[in-house]
């Protein structure tokens, strides 16, 4: 079994760098997925990320098992609401939604899924969740009824990364959202991730390989994709020699 925050804070020690792959359940079927898993098994990213703030037809179960079939990569989930928890997955983000005021998703909801998660053998990987401004509402946002920090404040998301980090968390999770029109930029990740110890996750907006290259250049130790991929899979192949070819560098 991989120790997926063993994996993550050793990459992170050595100055490697991994890339992600968010897949939502909605917006894919069986068949898109087996067939896009087909290319990623010559294309592999390092993790998957698995969920939605919606999930409409709550598939999670079936995905795992496929994403399994094909796969040996952890698989991560990226849970929207709880009943998103799933224990034949390997790990969890337990997402606490730092950036905003609401209680539910601050500790509210995790109340709820705690002992569940302390029965499960899931591991539990506790992330600060800050939603930045990435010029269009997203569904995160909005189903959390919460503000994103604007987009030209690093030294509020600094702020909110340090108080996640001496609370106890263990990652920090800086995200545009799904269908964000631009990626977190690199100036706050670099503010971000110079004034935290923790692992630092980037996601959101990331179109191309540059995208992906830039926000691990500023210091992104984690780096998700999603929104692209569902469109365009062959796309896989780009993120993963962008990842490879930025570990070689590091070496």
């Amino acid at each position: 079994m991989i120790l997926i925050e063993k994996l993550i804070k050793e990459s992170k020690s050595k100055g490697e760098k991994l890339f992600a792959w968010l897949i939502d359940p909605d917006k894919l079927s069986e068949e898109l997925l087996v067939s896009q898993l087909e290319i990623a098994k010559q294309n592999c990213p390092d993790l998957i990320f698995l969920g939605g703030s919606l999930m409409i037809e709550n598939q999670i179960d079936r995905f795992i098992e496929i994403i399994k079939q094909h796969l040996t990569i952890p698989v991560i989930l990226f849970p929207g609401s709880t009943n998103q928890v799933n224990d034949h997955a390997d790990g969890i983000l337990f997402l606490s939604l730092i950036s905003g005021r609401n209680a539910d998703y601050l500790i509210g909801r995790h109340v709820e899924v705690a002992y569940m998660l302390k029965q499960s053998q899931l591991q539990v990987l506790p992330t600060g969740y800050i939603i930045v401004d990435s010029g269009v509402p997203t569904t995160a946002s909005y189903i959390s009824n919460t503000f994103p920090l604007p987009y030209n404040k690093p030294d509020i998301a600094v702020s909110t990364a340090l108080a996640g980090e001496l609370l106890g968390l263990r990652f920090i999770f800086l995200d545009g959202g799904s269908g964000a029109l631009k990626p977190v930029s690199a100036e706050m990740i670099q503010a971000v991730s110079k004034h935290v110890e923790l692992p630092v996750i980037v996601g959101g907006g990331i179109r191309k390989s540059d995208d992906m290259k830039k926000a691990f250049l500023a210091g992104a130790d984690v780096v998700v994709v999603g929104n692209c991929i569902e469109n365009n899979p062959e796309l896989l192949k780009d993120f993963y020699l962008t990842a490879k070819s930025f570990d070689t560098k590091q070496s």
